[in-house]
């Protein structure tokens, strides 16, 4: 019988203004330069969150081979992209940071600080006693830099990708029916209540909050395993305010952290388990598929499907099938042929260094 098996955390959806600026930002600060796709086409199939019509756009997902999830970095060219109309504060309902995990956190703080980075406050610990620091994109948008242990290859980076997310909810314990029951962050680090030193220069980070760091207790498995790695989801509940919703009236793609995507297989029994549990399927490329069960997503092909948090945050599923290592030679990663417990040689997706990029 299919089972549901979740890889890792494959991206981080991030909607910019200017895909090539912004990718060049996240090339020099984040290291992220194996490009897995780059498109301009359609997004046809999130109607429900882009005005029930169709939306041009161009994407593009960046990898670290050192190890993390990708940058989904997105860009509607058919319309204007909106921005809140509001100030977005910590707690605010959705995803208000990523987290970036990086080898040598004070190392990391001094490098930033020499490129003129835009960085928040110095290294300092937080509830786990593991310190971290913030920095903002060109767009506003917010990234903890937290260490890491877990490592996929040495490049002699400071940095790995995508780690985690920081969101705002309404009741964490229902959003653990998500983050916990379905996601399988079942290991809680920290469960604080209070007003914390290390958000304090975050807007809104001057409330009080109770405030849950989650991790999984068992190894992720399955192809890209091994470079997406392990990751850490925190929840955060505002108890002396009245949060927004950070998309309230704005289309997915917007500016900001669009989504949080992870890759798994077994996307049939995930449907069964989402709806059981009250979370169905609101997007599902299912009925778009090709003979081979595959939804075209431009140099790569797979099924991909969306559910909401209690809050409306958006949580994505891929289940690869294809991924380009030498396109033109007609080399691709095929993973709906492989063992979906076994994550893949390392030669093979050490192999997608082949699709480096350079600004």
């Amino acid at each position: 019988m299919e089972e549901k098996i979740i890889s890792g955390i494959q991206q981080i959806g991030i909607g910019i203004t200017d895909l090539m600026e912004a990718w060049k930002w996240y090339f020099n600060v984040f290291g992220v330069d194996i490009r897995v796709f780059e498109d301009e086409t359609i997004a046809e199939l999130m109607l429900p969150y882009t005005g029930g019509s169709p939306q041009k756009r161009h994407a593009a997902l960046a990898f670290n081979l050192q190890g993390g999830g990708g940058f989904e970095i997105w860009q509607y060219t058919g319309r204007t992209p909106q921005y809140a109309g509001f100030d977005i504060r910590l707690g605010d309902y959705g995803i208000f940071a990523t987290k970036i995990k990086c080898r040598d956190i004070d190392a990391t703080y001094d490098l930033y600080l020499s490129k003129q980075i835009d960085v928040l406050n110095k290294p300092q610990a937080g509830p786990d006693g593991m310190k971290r620091f913030f920095v903002r994109d060109l767009y506003g948008n917010h990234f903890q830099m937290v260490e890491g242990a877990h490592w996929y290859k040495d490049e002699k980076k400071l940095t790995g990708g995508t780690y985690g997310t920081i969101i705002g909810v309404s009741d964490i314990d229902e959003s653990l029916k998500v983050y916990k029951d379905i996601l399988e962050y079942d290991q809680v680090v920290y469960d604080e209540n209070g007003v914390f030193d290390d958000l304090k220069m975050l807007p809104g980070g001057d409330h009080r909050f109770r405030r849950v760091l989650l991790t999984h207790s068992k190894p992720r498995e399955g192809g890209f395993s091994p470079l997406l790695g392990d990751s850490k989801i925190e929840l955060l509940e505002v108890k002396d305010r009245s949060p927004q919703k950070i998309y309230k009236n704005r289309y997915w793609g917007d500016p900001g952290f669009i989504h949080l995507c992870f890759d798994i297989r077994g996307m049939d029994a995930l449907r069964r388990e989402c709806t059981d549990k009250g979370f169905g399927f609101k997007v599902d490329s299912h009925d778009r598929q090709n003979h081979n069960n595959s939804f075209d997503m431009g140099d790569a092909a797979g099924h991909f499907a969306y559910i909401e948090d209690p809050d409306g945050t958006l949580i994505e599923f891929v289940e690869t099938h294809k991924v380009p290592v030498i396109k033109k030679l007609g080399w691709y990663i095929r993973l709906n042929k492989k063992d979906a417990h076994k994550p893949l040689p390392n030669w093979l997706i050490k192999a997608l260094s082949f699709n480096r990029v350079k600004f």
